[in-house]
């Protein structure tokens, strides 16, 4: 990964929905602004607990969503996922994370400079081919957008944010009210001071969840204790509220050794 694209990106990888029932996968609520590109054929995207919002999207990007989605990719279910911070929306994309919180759009439509993306990844032969390409248009970004953008006061308003989960103390460490703190998140993020941080405290119990799962000891107790949960139910019933299934369920389904 290019140094000029660390501060900005999360993760870039290829993936492979695997061999389940029309390559399905479950898009857990993140913290991050995610855009996915099928190798092949368009995806298929529906909100859970959304009646009639399923649409078919050649690439998708997404912003910060506190519930699951649904994806399908019949036929050839690889492609490649890339995720940026919400700093990084406004640096490579030139949008802020907020004009993409709670949904999903075609990238073309969003980032016309990404209209050929996909196309252009297809015809790549190679994993490093691929990776290579999205930096240079990710680089591309930069140049065209990074000198607009002053990402230091999100980054400690998100530091101080993560640090804490009182909102007020976040605004004390700030130096502001909580009404200005709750504007400006919402102003950048597209969600409340509260909703960033129940975010972020899903992911870190995510990730430590799936680490669990790969050393063979997913002990739901000792995750719900480390992620800031008042004990195993409680964990449940918020894995459940926003991931619409339980964390067992998910690791039965998506969890390590899963996926291709």
């Amino acid at each position: 990964m290019s140094a000029a694209l660390a501060p900005f990106v999360v993760g870039l990888a290829a993936y492979d929905l695997g061999p389940g029932l029309a390559g399905v996968h479950r898009g857990l609520p993140s913290a991050t602004v995610s855009i996915t590109i099928p190798e092949q054929d368009p995806l298929e995207i529906a909100w859970a607990g959304r009646p009639g919002s399923r649409r078919r999207l050649r690439a998708a990007v997404a912003g910060l969503h506190l519930e699951a989605a649904e994806l399908r990719q019949p036929g050839c279910t690889r492609g490649v996922w890339l995720t940026l911070s919400p700093v990084g929306a406004g640096a490579l994309l030139g949008l802020p994370a907020a004009a993409l919180a709670g949904d999903v759009a075609e990238l073309a439509d969003v980032v016309p400079a990404m209209a050929d993306l996909p196309e252009r990844l297809a015809a790549c032969r190679s994993w490093p081919e691929r990776r290579a390409l999205v930096e240079r248009r990710l680089l591309a970004g930069l140049a065209r957008h990074g000198a607009r953008a002053d990402p230091s006061r999100t980054r400690a308003t998100l530091a101080a944010l993560s640090g804490t989960a009182r909102v007020q103390e976040a605004a004390d460490r700030l130096g502001c009210s909580r009404r200005h703190l709750s504007g400006a998140v919402r102003a950048e993020l597209g969600v409340t001071p509260k909703e960033y941080q129940r975010l972020v405290r899903f992911e870190t119990a995510r990730g430590r969840l799936v680490a669990a799962a790969r050393a063979g000891r997913a002990d739901l107790a000792a995750v719900a204790a480390a992620s800031g949960f008042a004990d195993q139910a409680h964990f449940t019933r918020e894995w459940r509220a926003m991931a619409g299934c339980t964390p067992t369920e998910w690791l039965r389904a998506e969890g390590p050794g899963r996926r291709g």
